[in-house]
């Protein structure tokens, strides 16, 4: 991609942007709307500033871009590419003073999701990957992003809820669970990070929207792992997804997902 710096340059200038505007809510009793009737999906000032803040800078920064945003919706561009924004992934772990939710960004180029920032502010963890990137930037340096390789039995499992989605959802869910070493719930996008990190190594979910794992997913397979469906499908439009840390995994995964038994 030609204007691979000028792109990389614009998320960076954008996740500034999104920490600065976010921190000052963080852990401070923030009052939060309710975007459902039934049961409870958090949206609060700081999602919604954040989001303005990185539609703000991307304008200045390159305004022929199209943009689609959890809070604002879509805006058209005419350059071919999309940048994917969540202000706060993990809504519920943000209210609760959990430092487990994050800023995310990806990059599609109409056909495939390119690059993609997981950004911590208040650790000041950002994860990096595509366009030649795969690392983990802090303010003691940086270093290279690498996913681990164990066997199923050896394996961590992450997931946001407990419930996953569905009955069904659910029941597939607990079919992998029960044949890995270890599984922990409620990490939201930072489940991610970690995997590309190298310190777990399968994250499943379900019900995810476009926003959820673009950035993720970019961060993931930039460490050498796959991100799919639970059919071994594309993942960037969302609902059911599966990270995995190794070819082998993800095949003995998809298979207890789709009724198989280990």
């Amino acid at each position: 991609m030609q204007d691979a710096q000028d792109i990389i340059n614009a998320a960076h200038r954008m996740a500034d942007a999104a920490r600065a505007a976010i921190l000052p809510f963080f852990r401070t009793g923030l009052a939060a709307d309710n975007k459902w009737q039934t049961g409870f999906d958090p949206v609060t000032e700081a999602d919604r500033a954040a989001e303005r803040a990185m539609r703000d800078a991307l304008a200045r920064l390159r305004p022929d871009d199209a943009v689609l945003g959890e809070e604002y919706g879509a805006t058209q561009g005419s350059s071919g590419l999309t940048w994917i924004l969540d202000p706060i992934d993990g809504t519920r772990a943000f209210l609760c003073g959990a430092a487990s939710w994050g800023v995310l960004i990806g990059l599609s180029d109409g056909r495939d999701v390119v690059y993609g920032l997981i950004d911590q502010p208040y650790t000041r963890e950002r994860f990096e990957g595509g366009l030649g990137r795969a690392r983990l930037v802090t303010d003691g340096g940086e270093r290279p992003l690498a996913v681990r390789q164990v066997d199923l039995p050896q394996a961590t499992l992450l997931t946001t809820y407990p419930e996953v989605g569905t009955e069904n959802e659910a029941a597939a869910f607990r079919r992998v669970s029960r044949q890995v070493r270890l599984t922990r719930y409620g990490l939201d996008c930072y489940a991610y990070a970690l995997l590309a990190l190298g310190q777990v190594d399968l994250v499943i979910e379900a019900g995810l929207q476009p926003y959820d794992i673009a950035g993720p997913l970019a961060v993931v397979r930039a460490a050498g792992g796959i991100v799919t469906d639970w059919q071994g499908g594309p993942a960037q439009g969302g609902g059911q997804v599966i990270a995995a840390a190794s070819p082998d995994l993800h095949r003995a995964a998809l298979d207890l997902l789709n009724g198989g038994t280990a």
